[in-house]
C-alpha cells in the first residue's frame, strides 16, 4: 500500500544576500528528513546574517506552518549549515513532543470512554 503524503511548500528568503543554489538544496534536503505525518502545510525559511560585522554570526529562522499552533526556531551559528541543522533538530523534537501530547490525549479520551462504557454496563448488569 502506497502512502499518499503531500509534499510540504518551503518558502525561502535570504536577507541581504543571494542564497546558492547548494544552500537552497541543504535546506530542502534537511526538511524533507521531517516526518511526512506532521501534516506540515509550509516551511517558510529566512536566512540573514548578524547586525555586527566583528563576530560575524548567521541567522536561521523557520517557522513551520501545521494545523494547530506552528512551530518556529530561530538559531544562529558561524555557518549557515550549521545554524539550519541546529533549526531543523530542534524543530523535530518540538514536532516529537506535539505528537506525544496528541498521543496521550487520545489516550485519555479512550480511557474516559471506556470508563464511561464500564460504568454503564456495570447499571445495566443490576
Amino acid at each position: 500500500m502506497k502512502a499518499n503524503y503531500r509534499v510540504m511548500d518551503i518558502i525561502i528568503q535570504s536577507l541581504g544576500f543571494k542564497a546558492s543554489s547548494g544552500l537552497e538544496e541543504h535546506i530542502h534536503e534537511k526538511l524533507g528528513k521531517l516526518t511526512p505525518n506532521d501534516h506540515i502545510i509550509r516551511a517558510n525559511v529566512a536566512l540573514f546574517q548578524g547586525p555586527d560585522r566583528a563576530t560575524p554570526n548567521d541567522y536561521c529562522e523557520i517557522r513551520l506552518e501545521v494545523p494547530g499552533n506552528d512551530h518556529f526556531v530561530k538559531v544562529s551559528s558561524a555557518h549557515f549549515e550549521q545554524a539550519i541543522d541546529e533549526a531543523v533538530n530542534k524543530l523535530q523534537g518540538m514536532l516529537r513532543k506535539s505528537r506525544d501530547k496528541q498521543i496521550e490525549r487520545h489516550r485519555g479520551d479512550a480511557d474516559a470512554l471506556d470508563q464511561l462504557l464500564n460504568t454503564d454496563e456495570d447499571k445495566a448488569a443490576y
